[in-house]
């Protein structure tokens, strides 16, 4: 779980950043814009909650010590 999860979190901090990137050129149009800020609201929740079961897996660790 934890080998699959830091992959996919890079991955998606790469494509949130070159989204924000995209946006603050200010050569979106609106729709464009809105679409871009939906897909940057999707991809921040999937960071959010690789983190949050990254931080648990590290709790559980901890735990067992």
């Amino acid at each position: 779980m934890a080998k699959q999860a830091a992959p996919a979190l890079e991955t998606s901090l790469d494509n949130l950043e070159s989204l924000v990137e995209r946006m603050e050129s200010g050569d979106l149009t609106l729709e464009e814009s809105l679409k871009a800020f939906e897909e940057g609201v999707r991809l921040s929740r999937e960071c959010q909650q690789a983190l949050q079961q990254a931080e648990q897996k590290v709790r559980i660790l901890l735990e067992q010590t």
